[in-house]
């Protein structure tokens, strides 16, 4: 019964099959240390990576909102990252991550396109940042309070 149980759970998560090698959701065990690509500069925590039969490593974000018609552009960023850290810090390349919604789940493939535009918006943020053109891009009073910069961020809105 456990075993039937504990299917239906992983089922219902979006994870695929596979063997958890990183979580970043599970309370019950110690804060994981975030991956790091010191060639691209980028720090990220994916919500799971699962280890497949075939040795491919996925990584998989869940997001709490209902899912809209095609992934939104900046979760399939967020995603790029996590399969660039992944190729990083464990060398296997993956072929894609998925991201959870609160009712559907999307694959999205991890082409050289996606990493493309990836590259290239870490460079277009980069330029930005040394320009001292580095602004907020929202008016949301709740999404400021919960931001993770929020305490060191010099235009905060409250």
């Amino acid at each position: 019964m456990l075993l039937f149980w504990s299917g239906r759970l992983r089922e219902s998560s979006g994870l695929p099959d596979g063997e958890i090698v990183y979580s970043d959701r599970e309370t019950w065990q110690e804060v994981p240390k975030p991956l790091l690509d010191d060639d691209l500069g980028l720090v990220g925590k994916p919500d799971y990576l699962v280890r497949t039969a075939e040795g491919e490593i996925v990584p998989v974000e869940l997001k709490s909102s209902r899912a809209p018609a095609e992934p939104r552009e900046g979760h399939m960023m967020q995603l790029a990252v996590y399969c660039a850290l992944v190729e990083y810090n464990y060398g296997v390349r993956p072929s894609h991550g998925i991201i959870q919604y609160a009712d559907k789940s999307f694959a999205v493939d991890y082409t050289d396109e996606l990493e493309e535009d990836l590259l290239d918006l870490i460079a277009d943020m980069r330029q930005d940042l040394y320009a001292g053109d580095v602004g907020r891009s929202h008016e949301n009073g709740r999404r400021c309070a919960a931001c993770g910069v929020r305490e060191v961020c010099d235009q905060r809105l409250a």
